[in-house]
């Protein structure tokens, strides 16, 4: 199932694998089967005088082997008999080196094959993580996805890819030895094939098992992961409220966990190779007590030297089916993380695109924004929107206050369909946002947030970012509208210079004038503020403010604020309150109505 799934990219490297390991068994069975009749006579185990037969006189595969038999006679009397023992030697060496070539071939063109699927589930996973919907990730910690993306797919790297090229080589060996002691005595192996499953059935429940634990440890490692990006992110709090023990006994508490299931993995996984060379053993001297019964009691099948040959053929069966068996506890180990790898790659996507979408035109009109009867609710039990109703111009300011919770920043996701309502619908420029493709969509807003996500690149990159054609004219421009352009060049390489991890290196006011700035280059038609100035001082929130109002002008602006101060100008103020919007109007207007936007107002003043 793996190989179908993921493999199918790389069909040549399997096939030209499948090629040289026959020519591998061909080699091995070949060296063998050259040494076997050549000791034969050269020990006189056979004493038989062979004359050379010509095609027509019996069968061809008579024919060849007396001939063989009689040419290998002659070079004995010819050369003598030390002379023909260095010979089967030098044939040997020589069938060796041509066996390990080919097995060499087989890996080299399996090793592409074992890397390129471990990149492709890489690839898959994040590709994936970045299409998912926001709401995916409220119920998932980010520890333990981080962990599926490194932890998981290592283990698939390190247990199933790694297993593909025995997967692929195995088998054919296998099969080919079985062909070859089938012709030599068919009795023998069909008492071969009653001893492997047997054996295949012990290795078999031990790996089930191994499975469900790894299961389990891959889980523990998510959470271990979890726990310590909570930690660092929340390091302030911990160590504002002592609580550094506190972390660590629960910390300790997951490392011990996941210490005492990785040794019974590794436990179980060690006993993947003696248990097989065991039952390998054991298997041998049945088969070995069998044939002698066979010889002894006069079976004309097969006899003293076709068994030798025999046995040697058996033995070399062993290696690969230990190998395979050692495979099967390895893939148990890693279908296990695979199964928490597909949790990601089969989650379901409810933010699709139209199968025939309305492409957008930008022009004048562009920015409309209609809520129509909108009703939401994550949960599907509490509403967090309750028939919502408002129409925003191209072109207009909306500003939506209210307490917290009461459903702003929900509804603003529901435009660029970061979340999809149950009831009613949402429409940019007169058609619903679901008729539009999700991206092109996305093209039309930009979003500037409470909190400045910065990427720990340089700030030419984060402004441009979403825009990699931009030239530096356009994000010296954009900085310079932002009010950014100073402080980047006060610093030692400019637009060069890297922010550090999520802009740790800039101060709150700093973060969010990147973020501005790089919501100015995108030149979009509606904006989206969330909050974009609360958590600013005064200065910063001067700075800021004024590069707000830069980039809202001329274009459709909706406004999430708490300091009311800074949406006094706007030309329609919605209050929210319990997933309702329950006034609506200019400043002037609510205040008049000595309502719920008169008391925040107030409140704000004291």
């Amino acid at each position: 199932m793996f190989i179908r799934r993921f493999a199918r990219p790389y069909k040549w490297n399997v096939l030209w694998s499948v090629v040289f390991n026959f020519l591998t068994m061909f080699a091995t069975i070949f060296s063998f089967a050259f040494i076997m009749p050549i000791l034969k006579i050269l020990f006189k185990l056979d004493t038989t005088e062979y004359f050379y037969m010509h095609i027509g006189d019996d069968n061809i595969q008579e024919v060849a082997i007396n001939n063989f038999y009689w040419y290998v006679t002659q070079l004995i009397s010819k050369f003598g008999e030390s002379n023909t023992l260095a010979l089967l030697a030098g044939v040997l060496v020589v069938a060796t080196f041509m066996k390990v070539i080919m097995a060499y071939f087989s890996d080299y063109f399996t090793i592409p094959l074992r890397n390129g699927v471990v990149r492709d589930i890489r690839n898959m996973m994040y590709a994936k993580i970045l299409s998912l919907p926001i709401g995916f990730y409220t119920n998932e910690r980010k520890g333990d996805i981080m962990s599926r993306i490194s932890g998981d797919v290592s283990e698939i790297e390190a247990s199933v890819a790694s297993s593909l090229s025995a997967l692929v080589k195995n088998p054919i060996l296998i099969i080919g030895y079985l062909s070859v002691m089938f012709m030599l005595s068919w009795k023998l192996t069909i008492f071969v094939f009653l001893l492997l499953p047997m054996a295949g059935w012990v290795m078999g429940t031990v790996g089930k098992k191994l499975k469900a634990k790894s299961l389990k440890a891959q889980e523990l490692l998510g959470t271990i992961l979890s726990t310590t990006e909570e930690t660092i992110g929340g390091l302030r709090i911990v160590k504002a409220f002592n609580a550094e023990k506190q972390m660590e006994k629960m910390f300790d508490s997951e490392t011990d966990e996941y210490r005492r299931i990785s040794n019974s993995i590794q436990r179980r996984y060690s006993l993947a190779h003696p248990m097989s060379e065991f039952l390998g053993t054991a298997a041998i001297a049945i088969v070995l007590w069998f044939g002698g019964v066979l010889i002894l009691g006069g079976d004309t099948s097969i006899d003293a030297p076709g068994f030798i040959y025999y046995m040697v053929i058996f033995y070399s069966i062993i290696n690969p089916a230990k190998e395979l068996s050692k495979v099967s506890y390895a893939i148990q180990k890693g279908m296990a993380s695979l199964k928490r790898v597909d949790m990601i790659l089969n989650a379901d996507n409810p933010i699709k695109d139209a199968k025939i979408p309305v492409h957008i035109k930008k022009n004048a009109e562009t920015g409309a924004i209609r809520f129509k009867n909108v009703s939401f609710s994550y949960d599907g039990e509490r509403e967090v929107l309750d028939n919502i109703d408002l129409d925003i111009r191209p072109g207009m300011t909306v500003a939506l206050v209210g307490q917290s919770g009461s459903g702003k920043s929900t509804l603003v996701d529901l435009i660029p369909r970061f979340w999809d309502v149950q009831e009613g619908s949402v429409e940019v420029d007169g058609f619903n946002v679901r008729d539009y493709k999700v991206n092109e969509l996305r093209s039309l807003m930009g979003n500037v947030n409470q909190e400045a996500i910065l990427f720990n690149d340089t700030f030419f990159n984060n402004i441009a970012f979403g825009a990699p054609d931009a030239t530096m004219e356009e994000v010296v421009a954009a900085a310079k509208i932002a009010n950014a352009y100073d402080f980047i060049m006060d610093t030692p390489e400019g637009f060069d210079t890297m922010v550090g991890d999520r802009g740790c290196r800039l101060s709150g006011g700093q973060r969010q004038r990147i973020s501005i700035a790089r919501a100015v280059l995108k030149n979009p038609p509606i904006l989206i503020l969330d909050e974009a100035t609360s958590a600013l001082d005064t200065e910063s929130e001067r700075l800021v403010q004024e590069a707000l109002e830069r980039l809202m002008k001329n274009r459709t602006t909706v406004v999430i604020a708490h300091r009311l101060s800074t949406i006094a100008n706007a030309d329609m103020i919605c209050v929210m309150y319990e997933g309702k919007i329950v006034e609506r109007g200019s400043h002037d207007e609510l205040i008049a109505l000595d309502g719920h936007y008169r008391r925040l107002v107030e409140m704000q003043q004291v």
